[in-house]
């Protein structure tokens, strides 16, 4: 038996040595994309056009092999010079190699550059708003890294929102349960002894570094068909030592575009809606090697932060969020006042019109001097580019202030910034500013049926929300130009003064938007340094800063009746920029532990009044939003309520003589209108403001110990809040609140343009206006958290209760009117108001403690259908009474 198993083992070995190894099967072919067509001629070496196709991977060799009849595949991978023989080589941190007559592009991966991190970040260059894009648009920036797996390359983006201490065997797991982004994978096509060829095809020019499409907006989605392979082309590629960009030209089709009759999505800017173009523009950047420090957020200083969690911490906020920043080091290290090693260089695009370019120097550059607060003599230092420069304000080497003059501008002025997501640090920043800023015109063309600023739900919301780095800080400016020009015309201000308005506003807005490259978040509660008479009073203003912060959105300062004007916007860094810059930007001390301290004891100052901080999460801005009412856009002084009823009353003063002042000899009367609807709306804006202090919640983010004697939250106080309640029914729902002279309202007229009034008659809207300027007021009041928190902070000291607030809202809009009766404006609000309290009646979102009040509410208007004046206007009583028995009988 024995015998027989070595023989069966000698014969088994003898066949394998016979017959040769089976060879591995030689990697599959990638399949190429369609390419786009080539294009016209191409441009200049240093700027090409390309339209570039997927390069094939080399066919593999069929060999006979000598010593048997069986065909074997040996995989045979060509050259780097083999395949890129004749082709243009752009260098940089990345190259890339150019096929002129073909039009094919590849990427050229270095064996050093496979592990190592790199920054990635994205720019539109150039698109339409509907489709979600606008020049000078910043994307998010992430770090990747690239990592050959088998016979492929591939671009993985990192998870960067976790830290792990590495001392801790915790770090062992770091990954577990996270997951990292593998965008692009793309086979060799050929190599040498330094690294390896790809196609630069689908990694350029497919949706694979970001999405081009709005995520989660039905409306710009659809403006953007289907991406065309054939019509979507790089356009240029730039190599730097330490960056690569890449421009592409995203092409997108759409045979059947439905939206182009839409007439709220439809603008001229579109040529033709079948096929839109957006340009991106894709940035490789080296992770910088240097010593900057990272520097840890602090809840109660407002920067941009990128958020990282320590998940081997045991604290209850184990929160390692680094703040946005340049990296500022002083040439003189140590010394009370130091010039930088390296300024924060900003250039002023040539775009910019000419009279306006020393002004946006000077306000740039004010911004020194909190710099100088910080320890720093000359951090910023302002450029002009020439006419005939050869370097594009989209090349992210250079910070650029930017103009434009946009068909439907998202907005007026946007300042973002990118930066390196591990430490914070920032790398580039562009402001870009809208000529539209310094129109005098509204771009709507439903002047009377969109409400505009005043609206907690218009598209200033809508915009915020699709991108968090949009600033409307220009919109709010806009109308507070427009207000004072008409306010200041029907006064008859002088040519100097409307100058004067017109400088701040620039100076204003300009420092804004170069305080958010600095990395500064929003700041509302800055309006609240002065009180309402002092904040008028130029000699005391012009010391510290009109307001807090340039980081707020302020309405024009225009003096109320029989006051004189002080300064119209705040024209320097306030008193929390100062400090703010201290926070972020002053010399660290070598001991990190006593560094902390040090940042800790500047934070700690927080609660002092002129260094109030609140962002965009803290705002009320939209109905539902925030609790704290000095947190609030568009409101002005430490009272905004006495400020508030010092311009309704200004307004109404104006619009008794618009008609007299307001037209222009051989010009239509749309100007009048305009003027009607701006000065309106600056009264709802400040209504609005108001109103949030009804059920308002005063906030203080202090820390324990910080200010003995503060609570973090407190009920606004009493008189504040039935102040608030008096002003709002005698501007917004008492008889005569909104009523104009017969006369004005037959001349509000809109000019004519073509077919403007095709799809809405052009008559004057005054029901629906009016109806609108109430109705944003009535959505705080009856809201379900308002309701609820009015409620919630009786249990900790709020003595105007619920009760109370609708008690008054009902007195106002159901008592006082004349004998005559309730006009139709009347009408319609007490028919909005009682369907907001039958809501609640019948609505499980809202306590029942809130239910009963509006049920007594219901009931006492039940009394009031049946007494004078309604009784003179029966119709209007009885629908209201049909109402409430039908409201009441539904469950």
């Amino acid at each position: 038996m024995r015998l027989l198993l070595t023989c069966l083992v000698c014969f088994a070995t003898f066949l394998n040595a016979a017959e040769p190894a089976p060879k591995p099967a030689p990697s599959p072919e990638p399949k190429p994309a369609p390419g786009p067509i080539p294009g016209p001629p191409p441009a200049p070496p240093e700027k090409p056009e390309v339209k570039p196709e997927p390069a094939k991977a080399p066919v593999a060799e069929k060999k006979e092999e000598k010593t048997g009849t069986k065909p074997t595949v040996t995989a045979k991978r060509k050259t780097l010079a083999e395949v890129t023989r004749g082709h243009q080589h752009i260098t940089g941190l990345f190259e890339f190699y150019l096929d002129r007559d073909k039009g094919t592009l590849h990427l050229y991966v270095k064996k050093d550059q496979l592990g190592p991190e790199f920054i990635y970040f994205n720019q539109t260059m150039d698109g339409v708003v509907q489709a979600g894009h606008n020049r000078g648009q910043y994307g998010d920036e992430r770090i990747f890294r690239i990592a050959r797996t088998f016979e492929r390359i591939e671009f993985i983006a990192e998870n960067t929102a976790f830290y792990f201490d590495p001392q801790n065997p915790l770090s062992r797991a770091a990954k577990a349960n996270t997951s990292h982004a593998v965008m692009a994978s793309e086979s060799i096509v050929a190599d040498d002894a330094n690294g390896y060829l790809i196609s630069a095809t689908n990694l350029f020019l497919r949706e694979s570094l970001l999405m081009i499409k709005p995520i989660g907006s039905e409306g710009n989605k659809a403006v953007l068909g289907k991406l065309s392979e054939t019509k979507t082309k790089m356009q240029k590629i730039n190599g730097y030592p330490d960056n690569t960009a890449v421009l592409v030209e995203y092409v997108y089709e759409n045979a059947a575009p439905s939206w182009s009759n839409d007439d709220k999505v439809k603008a001229d800017e579109i040529t033709d809606p079948r096929y839109v173009s957006i340009r991106v523009q894709h940035n490789l950047i080296r992770v910088p090697v240097n010593d900057f420090k990272p520097r840890f957020d602090d809840p109660r200083v407002g920067y941009f932060s990128t958020q990282v969690t320590d998940m081997t911490s045991t604290g209850s906020t184990p929160f390692r969020d680094v703040i946005h920043r340049w990296h500022l080091v002083k040439q003189k290290p140590g010394t009370k006042l130091s010039e930088p090693v390296q300024p924060i260089v900003f250039w002023i695009e040539n775009t910019t019109p000419v009279e306006l370019r020393d002004v946006i120097r000077e306000a740039t550059l004010r911004w020194n001097q909190a710099f100088e607060t910080a320890g720093f003599k000359d951090a910023i230092v302002v450029k002009q580019q020439s006419d005939n420069a050869t370097w594009d304000a989209g090349d992210i080497n250079y910070n650029v202030l930017r103009w434009t003059s946009s068909p439907n501008p998202p907005f007026g002025g946007y300042g973002p910034s990118f930066v390196n997501p591990r430490t914070g640090q920032i790398l580039g920043a562009d402001i870009m500013l809208e000529f539209s800023f310094l129109t005098n015109r509204l771009r709507s063309q439903r002047l009377f049926t969109e409400l505009g600023l005043a609206s907690a739900e218009d598209e200033t919301t809508t915009a915020s929300s699709r991108d968090p780095h949009l600033c409307l800080d220009s919109k709010f400016a806009q109308q507070g130009l427009l207000f004072g020009n008409a306010a200041l015309r029907l006064r008859s201000g002088t040519d100097a003064e409307m100058k004067d308005l017109t400088r701040e506003a620039l100076i204003k807005l300009v420092l804004h938007e170069v305080g958010h490259t600095l990395g500064l978040n929003h700041n509302f509660r800055a309006s609240h340094l002065y009180d309402a008479v002092t904040i008028h009073q130029k000699e005391v203003t012009s010391k510290t800063g009109l307001t807090g912060s340039v980081m707020d959105y302020m309405p024009a300062n225009i003096a109320p009746l029989g006051v004189k004007q002080g300064e119209y916007y705040i024209t320097k860094p306030g008193p929390y920029d100062h400090w703010a810059i201290e926070y972020g930007y002053s010399e660290a001390l070598e001991d990190p532990e006593a560094d902390v301290k040090r940042l800790k004891k500047i934070a700690a100052r927080s609660h002092q009044p002129e260094l109030a901080f609140g962002n965009d999460a803290d705002d009320m801005r939209s109905v539902g939003s925030g609790i704290d009412p000095r947190a609030m856009i568009y409101d002005m002084s430490a009272d905004p309520v006495a400020y508030g009823s010092q311009r309704c009353e200004l307004v109404k003063a104006r619009l008794a003589e618009l008609l007299t002042k307001e037209p222009r000899q051989d010009e239509s009367w749309h100007s009048l209108t305009q003027a009607y609807i701006t000065l309106t709306s600056e009264s709802a804006n400040a209504l609005v403001a108001m109103s949030r202090y009804i059920g308002g919640v005063y906030v203080e983010r202090a820390f324990v110990g910080q200010a003995p004697g503060t609570t973090p939250y407190v009920p606004a106080p009493k008189v504040r809040q039935e102040a608030a309640l008096a002003a709002i029914g005698q501007y917004a729902f008492s008889p005569d609140a909104w009523s104009l002279p017969p006369d004005l309202i037959s001349h509000l007229q809109q000019q004519r343009r073509g077919f403007d009034f095709r799809h809405e008659d052009e008559a004057p809207k005054l029901h629906e206006r009016i109806a609108q300027l109430q109705k944003s007021l009535l959505d705080h009041f009856t809201h379900t958290d308002t309701q609820r928190r009015i409620l919630d902070s009786a249990l900790y000291g709020n003595e105007v209760l619920l009760p109370q607030v609708m008690s008054t809202l009902t007195t106002a809009i159901f008592t006082g009117d004349p004998a005559a009766g309730p006009n139709t404006m009347r009408q319609n609000l007490q028919s909005e108001y009682l369907d907001r309290l039958l809501k609640i009646v019948n609505s499980s979102s809202y306590l029942p403690a809130a239910q009963a009040v509006a049920f007594g509410e219901i009931e006492r208007i039940r009394t009031i259908l049946s007494a004078p004046p309604l009784v003179v206007t029966p119709s209007h009583a009885l629908f209201l009474t049909y109402k409430i028995k039908r409201g009441l009988d539904q469950q």
